[in-house]
């Protein structure tokens, strides 16, 4: 019986080019770390940016135009 032949798996290309930096201080750093920790949250990267996100999100339909108010 013949051998398959693996194709290389491609390279994951990520669509995030636009790199955001900040600090926290000591207290915010161990309120973080305490957080993920407690609820066994493994990518750090990914709970900051969808919980920035979901906050922005939030904000930018309260201030949404309404027709009625």
């Amino acid at each position: 019986m013949a051998k398959k032949i693996l194709s290389p798996t491609p390279k994951r290309i990520s669509n995030r080019t636009h790199h955001q930096v900040f600090a926290l201080n000591d207290d915010e750093n161990k309120a973080l770390c305490r957080y993920l920790e407690k609820y066994k949250i493994k990518n750090k990267a990914k709970f900051i940016r969808e919980t920035i996100m979901i906050a922005i999100i939030r904000k930018m339909e309260e201030d949404h135009p309404r027709l009625f108010d």
